[in-house]
């Protein structure tokens, strides 16, 4: 059955229904219930005072589902034109649904306005980006900073990084900057004890942590076995429950070890030249690796390594010191 207005009144419907007790205008049935169709205006049109003006609703596919060919053209396109309304909005009642989803072999979602994005939850992440291969968030500015975070809890951080597979929580390429106001905690804190800087390892076997080294002809590093060596540099870091704040001249090439210059380390030190007592200077034994007790300032000039920081009385053993060269 077809109707067709011939009243040349273009504001006249040519089909209209109206239901006085609240039922429904009009209704389809059939594979496609009701199909609108217009060569230059809206092919559906739904209107409603106090409610939504277009519901879809299906048991098993998308409510609405929308698809456009034109190249600038959205399959779904919302507008709102109150002062804080949403131009597309997306809930998900129960489980694991997704309140709004977008694909694409380039971009998945996109927000224009003063704030592009906006993600808001109450006990897990606001927003959430992984990828397989590459960023899992990229932020871009061209003139402020292209990721900005704030915290408000006294024991967060306002940008957090962790990396479980081994690799770096942090990596910065170019210049760092904490803070230049005084007046505000602008430093930088350490859970770590020491500052070390690499070198390579003058044997062919590698060297422990805690190990006094000196240095070789050539630059490297090998274990002291002279007293009162000035050749020494320092301790091979990350012995005991010490770890390296710093690790200066990083460098894949070669085996080489962290060696701690200034800070905190576990050494190894030999008391059979004199028992240790905390507060006592230090220098290179006889002794390969070992450190013991300076038994002439005048003597160990420029052979001191630190200052013990606990007592050995007897035998060898590894001992907090402050690494203090000199």
């Amino acid at each position: 059955m077809a109707f067709k207005d011939s009243s040349n009144k273009a504001a006249v419907p040519a089909i209209a229904g109206e239901h006085t007790a609240g039922g429904d205008g009009v209704v389809g049935k059939g594979r496609r219930g009701v199909v609108g169709d217009s060569k230059d205006f809206q092919g559906v049109f739904g209107h409603s005072v106090s409610n939504a003006g277009v519901v879809g609703d299906a048991d098993a596919f998308h409510g609405v589902f929308g698809v456009s060919r034109g190249v600038h053209s959205a399959g779904v396109f919302g507008v709102n034109q109150s002062s804080g309304g949403m131009g597309v909005a997306g809930v998900a009642e129960h489980g694991q649904g997704v309140g709004v989803s977008g694909e694409s072999p380039h971009i998945g979602v996109r927000g224009t306005g003063r704030q592009g994005v906006v993600g808001y939850s109450r006990d897990y992440q606001g927003v959430f980006g992984q990828s397989e291969a590459n960023a899992g968030v990229v932020g871009e500015s061209q003139a402020f900073h292209a990721v900005f975070g704030i915290s408000h809890g006294a024991n967060s951080g306002g940008i957090f990084g962790a990396n479980d597979g081994g690799g770096w929580a942090g990596v910065f390429d170019g210049r760092v900057s904490v803070s230049k106001d005084l007046e505000v905690h602008g430093d930088i804190k350490m859970m770590n004890a020491d500052v070390a800087e690499e070198f390579e390892v003058g044997s062919a076997s590698d060297i422990a942590p805690g190990t006094v080294v000196v240095l070789t002809d050539d630059g490297r590093v090998v274990e002291s076995t002279v007293a009162s060596d000035r050749r020494v540099v320092g301790v091979v870091s990350g012995g005991g429950n010490y770890q390296p704040a710093i690790i200066l001249d990083r460098s894949e090439s070669g085996l080489r070890r962290p060696v701690a210059l200034m800070g905190k380390v576990a050494c190894r030190t030999d008391a059979s030249y004199g028992a240790i007592h905390v507060g006592d200077l230090l220098t290179t034994s006889p002794t390969a690796g070992a450190a013991m007790r300076v038994q002439s300032p005048h003597g160990s000039a420029g052979a001191v390594i630190g200052k013990a920081l606990a007592p050995l009385r007897s035998g060898i053993g590894m001992i907090p010191i402050l690494v203090t060269l000199q």
